[in-house]
């Protein structure tokens, strides 16, 4: 299994530099399409409908064909999972979540036949719905289209 593109290696570090970071590295982003954002929200629905929304905008999938729904849904969930540590609740649970995050298209392996893949990258604070006692989070998901 030899990867040439690691897309989500590339959706981290998008997540998490500064747009200026990012310029440093446009000629590896060339070889994938991709949207960053960001999203507050004590309310899971709210964070998984901010990362489709700009996904959709970006024209990332295509919304008419329900495996490149599905394959964003389930990157998105495995990677709010990280951020979460296993427990998909937030607000339920009185946490809140500020996340940059962003979302990577690609063909990670050399392999024609293995297609397309999303990867899915979430960084920021979780925690207390009280300002400064947040930490740090970061999760991935990746899934084939």
């Amino acid at each position: 299994m030899s990867q040439t593109i690691k897309i989500g290696k590339i959706a981290t570090l998008l997540a998490m530099l500064s747009d200026e970071e990012c310029r440093l590295f446009d000629e590896l982003l060339d070889q994938v399409s991709f949207c960053q954002g960001k999203v507050g929200s004590m309310n899971t629905q709210k964070v998984i409908s901010a990362v489709e929304t700009a996904v959709k905008r970006h024209q990332l999938i295509e919304e008419n064909r329900y495996r490149e729904t599905h394959a964003l849904y389930h990157a998105i969930l495995e990677a709010l999972e990280g951020v979460t540590r296993g427990q998909l609740a937030i607000g339920e649970m009185m946490r809140t979540v500020g996340l940059s995050f962003a979302v990577v298209r690609g063909k990670p392996y050399k392999e024609a036949g293995e297609g397309e893949w999303l990867a899915v990258a979430f960084y920021g604070t979780i925690g207390a719905p009280v300002k400064g006692l947040e930490h740090e989070a970061l999760g991935l998901g990746v899934n084939h289209i």
